[in-house]
């Protein structure tokens, strides 16, 4: 049963991954928006030709990552040695749950950020920009003075807790991942893409402090592109691990 929870959890998460990076289809599509100076989420502004399909993809992805978290979970809280990252044998400390489950503090915290990530993304999704401000000055102009509607601050608010659960959940699981399945591909590169994606995260708030305060965008768009699609390839390598992970024999009982 683990294993298929895994198989299942994994499918999930590549669809999530898929499904996140759609953005990138603007280089076919006549958005009418520079990826190198504007923000992902323009592309779903309710002004945009295309804003439906983009929030409509952003809805699938969140939905797709939220529902593979939760599977993820469900597969290291299994009993016995089966989850993916687990102490094997536990340690004999005591450091065991009820039932033979191992506690995993590293792996409970990055699902944890992972499910509030993907609901971050979905809630996203419902709160779309009315206009893009990093091209229209008309916009620029009313959402400075407060006349846009509520929802380009909450769509603020939902990105900024999206990104930030991303990032935990991609430190806590890879880090999981090094400590207890150090063969496995997320222990291998996660490392790397983690810290790519942090430096793509200082660039991309560098250039949101520096647009705010009217010194150019410093290639906003190209940063917050490099951030989001590094996001999607940690949860397709997080995928491939969990597709891979064999579970380990149960030991026999002692009669």
């Amino acid at each position: 049963m683990p294993g298929n929870v895994m198989r299942a959890a994994a499918a999930l998460l590549a669809l999530g991954a898929f499904s996140y990076t759609a953005w990138a289809l603007e280089a076919f599509l006549r958005t009418g928006l520079d990826p190198v100076r504007t923000y992902v989420s323009e592309l779903a502004a309710s002004d945009q030709p295309f804003g439906t399909f983009f929030r409509a993809t952003d809805l699938l992805a969140g939905a797709l990552v939220l529902a593979g978290a939760v599977l993820g979970r469900a597969a290291t809280r299994a009993p016995g040695p089966a989850g993916p990252w687990r102490r094997r044998p536990p340690r004999p400390d005591g450091e065991t749950g009820r039932a033979g489950r191992v506690r995993e503090p590293w792996a409970l915290l990055g699902w944890g950020a992972l499910a509030l990530f993907g609901a971050a993304t979905v809630a996203d999704s419902r709160l779309p920009l009315s206009c893009a401000a990093t091209v229209d000055p008309a916009c620029a102009a009313r959402e400075a003075a407060g006349l846009v509607p509520a929802t380009h601050t909450a769509h603020a608010v939902s990105s900024g807790l999206a990104m930030t659960c991303a990032l935990v959940a991609l430190v806590a699981l890879t880090v999981a991942a090094r400590r207890h399945r150090p063969r496995r591909p997320l222990a291998r590169t996660g490392l790397v893409v983690v810290a790519l994606e942090l430096a793509a995260t200082v660039w991309t708030l560098a250039a949101v402090a520096a647009f705010e305060a009217g010194r150019g965008s410093w290639a906003l768009g190209a940063g917050q592109r490099l951030q989001v699609l590094l996001v999607a390839v940690w949860l397709a390598v997080l995928a491939y691990s969990l597709a891979t992970s064999r579970p380990a024999p149960q030991p026999e009982r002692q009669r």
